[in-house]
């Protein structure tokens, strides 16, 4: 439900829903989108390291992992901004928080990043 009393925020379906909840936790909310952006930031310049680094491992492996990680970088600003407006409408409405939407997909492409690099480095 969309409050019309309230002055107008973006993003409205986040802002107009619910009363405000204690500002720490809006911040702290913040402060987890902030630390999605420099995960971002972290993958795709790990990505852009691996090419640009020439390790003695096989190509085909190190180019693969470096693939991984950047598309695991692109992907991480779109968890920071759902994550953030899932978590903001919860507090508003005094839900449970979500869970986060990418941690087993980040995890796995960590997962993969790291087998591709080691069978690169051993061949």
């Amino acid at each position: 439900m969309v409050r019309r009393d309230v002055p107008a925020r973006w993003p409205r379906r986040v802002f107009g829903r619910g009363s405000d909840p204690d500002p720490r936790f809006s911040l702290a909310n913040e402060r987890t989108f902030l630390a999605w952006i420099r995960t971002s930031l972290a993958l795709v310049a790990a990505g852009v390291a691996l090419e640009a680094v020439n390790l003695p491992m096989v190509p085909g492996m190190r180019r693969a992992a470096a693939i991984v990680l950047i598309l695991l970088g692109a992907a991480a600003p779109a968890q920071a901004w759902f994550g953030w407006t899932r978590t903001e409408i919860a507090l508003r409405l005094g839900r449970s928080l979500p869970p986060p939407l990418l941690v087993v997909p980040v995890g796995a492409g960590l997962t993969l990043v790291a087998v591709l690099l080691l069978l690169g480095l051993v061949r």
